[in-house]
């Protein structure tokens, strides 16, 4: 915000002022001063000034007595508008950015500014420019979480990874196959506890040095360094061995039939064995970082990529926490299983429906009536998922039974009674006692109220705990019910694995040490079973869930993008998120 808006803010909202739109009031001098903190001498510049860019209107008084008078010109809302619209087309997108947060309280500005963001965002051809680029500018609702193939656990950052990194091999959702990337060919013995990966010549990190195995070697034995809540998925693994600068060998405990699937997740994300990943992030990817803070990641095409190089010159993500529904412009998914609508606008309006869902997590860190599987009971009939998609509807497409919507979809549903919750409440004990529910603002406040207000219908105490961004541990120990929503990779197996043995994430968290023993016991040689018995293995966990009501399923959701007629190349990467290294702008 310029230094005259700055100063005129603080005259219009100075309470003792009491300045009044397009009408004159007396002041003094010595109150201009105490309300701009500022000397009597300065008050007359920035008078002045303010006067002269049609902020005020200034009529001084003459003679002993005569107070001086002030009027308002703007209003604050369209003083406001106008620097954020100046902001923006200097191209300050941070300065811009933080005045829409400090607009919380004034939901009519903070639209208008929001749209006239969303003007700025999107796609944009620089041909006419001495840069040539083409560049992608999106916005994101919350900030950005850690990117560190070892530590990371959300969709988005994991989707980012995967545009400024590689793995030894990709996994293709369409076939259920595993195809080459940084190794070009790979074998093993026959009973699956040797294997020999073959890696491409030639390939460069972002810093310039050519990619071997002994970077391959590092990054697995980084994951053991950093304990990473990965490493379970590695324990079978004895030893590596280099063999040349393009070959590396794994030895193995046991037989392992998952083994194509650990090396193709984000957590073996190759990084280069000279680089300090938490000072910066290297890869091998299409993208590379060039500027990464708390407001915006900058990334550019890569021009020595060992593919093809992206169409894209640069992409700029900026985080506005608690942008709510304005993200679901920029949350851009891929072609399959997707719906193209064509809005007022022109615009295209993309559907992907997500694999994973909504939840409802119990905190069992936390003593409470919760552990009374009557009173869980009487929650699942309170998040009903026929009642929560009929009623609060949007992309809420479908009721859910499990994290995968084919399973659900087996499901005969039919709607509780809330009369049948009422009665397992009070065999449960529970005698109107508060109970807390944390929820994201951004993204779970309808569902949290809509319980809330379901379960005041039978007695039920909710009390609402809202936080801008997904709580952390500490947040979440005060809990005793969180809203949650886990959407899968494309290789779903490994997103279940990794959802029910991952430490870090909140499922875990939420978990006591003995009903996390369940599922490691469950899981113990999920590693070694063919395709159909992990399935087997899979289904018998989400049964311990839904007998046990040890997590709430809801819906499965409907992830929604509007996008720029002149956009080509649509082509999905994870989590149903577009892949930008494709994408490229059709100049009009």
């Amino acid at each position: 915000m310029d230094t005259a808006t700055t100063h005129y803010l603080r005259l219009a909202t100075a309470k003792e002022l009491s300045l009044q739109f397009h009408e004159a009031v007396p002041v003094t001098i010595e109150s201009l001063s105490a309300a701009l903190c500022c000397t009597p001498r300065n008050v007359k510049f920035i008078l002045r000034k303010l006067e002269e860019q049609s902020f005020i209107h200034w009529q001084p008084g003459r003679g002993r007595g005569h107070h001086s008078e002030m009027t308002l010109l703007r209003s604050v809302n369209e003083a406001l508008e106008e620097s954020f619209l100046e902001l923006m087309g200097r191209g300050k997108m941070k300065e811009a950015i933080e005045l829409i947060g400090s607009t919380e309280k004034n939901d009519a500005l903070r639209e208008r500014l929001l749209n006239s963001l969303n003007k700025q965002m999107g796609f944009h051809s620089h041909a006419e420019s001495s840069s040539g680029q083409d560049v992608l500018r999106m916005v994101r609702s919350r900030r950005l979480a850690e990117l560190d193939p070892a530590f990371v656990y959300t969709a988005f950052e994991t989707y980012l990874l995967g545009q400024v990194c590689s793995t030894l091999i990709t996994y293709d959702a369409k076939t259920g196959t595993f195809l080459p990337d940084l190794a070009h060919m790979w074998e093993y013995n026959e009973d699956h506890r040797v294997w020999v990966f073959y890696l491409r010549k030639g390939v460069r990190f972002h810093h310039g040095r050519v990619m071997t195995s002994q970077d391959v070697q590092a990054t697995l034995e980084r994951l053991r360094t950093v304990d990473s809540p990965f490493i379970w998925l590695y324990r079978d693994i004895e030893r590596t061995e280099v063999v040349g600068d393009y070959c590396i060998r794994f030895y193995l405990s046991r037989p392992n039939r998952f083994f194509l699937n650990l090396l193709s997740c984000v957590s073996m994300t190759i990084l280069p064995y000279d680089v300090d990943v938490t000072q910066q992030l290297i890869g091998t990817g299409p993208f590379r970082i060039n500027e990464i803070n708390e407001t915006v990641l900058i990334i550019s095409a890569f021009d020595a990529y060992y593919g093809i190089r992206p169409h894209l010159d640069r992409v700029d993500i900026w985080f506005v926490p608690n942008l709510g529904p304005y993200e679901r412009h920029y949350e851009l998914p891929g072609t399959d299983r997707l719906k193209l609508a064509t809005d007022d606008t022109g615009s295209n309006s993309v559907d992907y429906p997500a694999t994973g869902c909504r939840y409802m997590l119990i905190n069992f860190r936390k003593t409470g009536i919760h552990h009374q599987l009557e009173f869980r009971q009487a929650m699942r009939i309170v998040f009903d998922p026929v009642a929560l998609v009929r009623e609060l509807g949007s992309n809420r497409i479908t009721p859910a039974n499990s994290f995968l919507p084919w399973k659900s979809a087996e499901h005969v549903w039919r709607e509780s009674s809330l009369e049948d919750a009422r009665e397992l409440l009070y065999s449960s004990g529970y005698r109107g006692e508060k109970i807390i529910l944390a929820y994201t603002v951004a993204k779970d406040q309808k569902e949290a109220e809509w319980l809330k207000q379901r379960g005041s219908s039978i007695g039920l105490c909710i009390e609402l705990q809202p936080f801008v961004e997904f709580p952390n541990v500490r947040e979440t120990s005060e809990a005793d019910l969180i809203i949650a929503e886990e959407v899968l990779e494309d290789d779903w197996q490994f997103g279940m694995i990794n959802f029910f043995i991952n430490k870090r994430n909140y499922f875990h968290i939420c978990l006591s040490p003995d009903l996390q023993s369940v599922f490691y016991q469950k899981m113990e040689n999920f590693l070694q079973q063919n395709e159909e018995q992990r399935s087997s293995l899979l289904n018998e966990a989400e049964d311990l869930l839904r007998d046990n009501c040890w997590i709430l399923y809801g819906c499965h959701m409907n992830k929604k993008a509007l996008l720029n007629q002149s956009l080509f190349g649509l082509h999905t990467a994870e989590f149903g998120f577009m892949d930008i290294s494709k994408l490229w702008i059709k100049n009009q």
